[in-house]
Formats: C-alpha cells, structure tokens, sequence
C-alpha cells in the first residue's frame, strides 16, 4: 500500500515538472518567434525601403522655375490605359504666383531623352496641387529615370 502510493506520488510529482517544463519551452519559444518576427519585419522594412529609393525617379526643376518660387512634393508614375507608365502626376508647391505652361521631359537611364508632355500649371502664392503630365502612349517611364520639368 505505502509502495502504491508512493508510486501515485512520483507520478504526480512527474507530470506537474513536466508540465511546468513544456510551458517553459513554450514560453521560450514564443519568446524566440517574438524576436525573430520582429528581426524578419526589421529587414523586409529595411529591403522594401532599399527598393523603394532604387525604383525612384529624378524630377528637376529648371532654374526658371526655381527662381519662380515653385517646388515639388510627392509625385506617382502610373498607366494611362495600356501597359507603359506614362503618366505622371507631381504635387506642385507655389512660393509665388504662377501661370506658365510647362514641359515634362523624361530621360532613361542613359540619359538618353524617351517623352515629353506639356502642362498649364497656375497657382497663387502659397497654393499647392496635383498637375498630371500625359506622354505619349509609347513613352515608358522607368526605374532611376529622370523627368525635368522647363
């Protein structure tokens, strides 16, 4: 009798070590997946941002319109009902009153100029909006290209 129980006792005294050692293997794990969630977010933030800058084209400004108080914001390249990008949308920052038309000129990669687009752009000091520039349906506007605007 005193065999048996102490038999349950060893039993009971295995299954809660065990217990408690599976829950500190859990913890440890989730624990570990934490880490390794937030390490994996760190670096897929970091390649996505890398992506981002390499995709990135160049808008410039010419000095005309520099001395003419106009800045540029965020722009966004996008189809115009086919598959070549060949819409540019670019947020335009008036610092003085302006009414002029304008010229968009892409350039590849190489330099070698792909488009030009023609646009009325208007604003009084302190204005601000969105101008699109629609190239020609072949033009292709790429990664790393540069688009001056004149």
């Amino acid at each position: 009798m005193n065999s048996f129980r102490i038999l349950i006792l060893l039993i009971t005294l295995c299954l809660f070590s065990c217990n408690r050692i599976a829950n500190k293997t859990k913890e440890g794990l989730n624990r570990g997946g934490e880490i390794v969630g937030e390490s994996a977010t760190e670096f897929f933030d970091g390649v996505s941002e890398g992506v981002d800058k390499t995709l990135e084209c160049k808008i410039v400004l010419s000095d005309s319109l520099l001395k003419n108080g106009l800045k540029t914001g965020v722009y966004t390249v996008d189809s115009q009902n086919h598959n070549n990008n060949n819409k540019l949308t670019l947020y335009l920052i008036f610092e003085t009153a302006l009414d002029t038309e304008v010229i968009a000129k892409a350039y590849n990669k190489s330099g070698l100029e792909i488009g030009r687009a023609k646009t009325t752009i208007q604003g009084q000091k302190g204005d601000a909006g969105y101008f699109e520039f629609l190239f020609d349906q072949q033009t292709d506007i790429g990664f790393r290209n540069t688009i001056s605007i004149e």
